[in-house]
């Protein structure tokens, strides 16, 4: 089995920081990218950064210059530092990875479980 588990999420007034980490744990042989992802009441779920297992990145627009998105794979964790927040940056942050189980097997897609983010005065 493999889990996601994340942690960093909370209340911030708008302006403040945030850091996400998410660790993956369980029988894992190797992790491509690794990404998070939030939604938001009422819409659907969007990529806000990921990166590769060659610590290529990507970020959607309205987070670019604020958020960073790091990670550590001697510890198979990702991180997302959030400097600047919004109110619009509110809503549950996921973290997602794709990992293969063993030599040769297939890459799977994973989720953690979610952790709130709201940003309010």
């Amino acid at each position: 089995q493999v889990q996601l588990q994340e942690s960093g999420g909370g209340l911030v007034q708008p302006g403040g920081s945030l850091r996400l980490s998410c660790a993956a744990a369980g029988s894992i042989f190797s992790i491509n990218t690794m990404a998070w992802y939030r939604q938001a009441p009422g819409k659907q779920r969007e990529l806000v950064a990921e990166v590769t297992n060659g610590g290529t990145t990507n970020y959607r627009n309205s987070v670019k210059g604020r958020f960073t998105i790091t990670r550590d794979s001697a510890k198979n964790t990702v991180y997302l530092q959030m400097n600047s927040l919004n109110p619009e940056d509110t809503g549950v942050y996921y973290c997602y990875a794709i990992i293969k189980r063993r030599l040769g097997g297939p890459a799977n897609t994973y989720w953690g479980q979610g952790t709130q983010v709201t940003v309010s005065s």
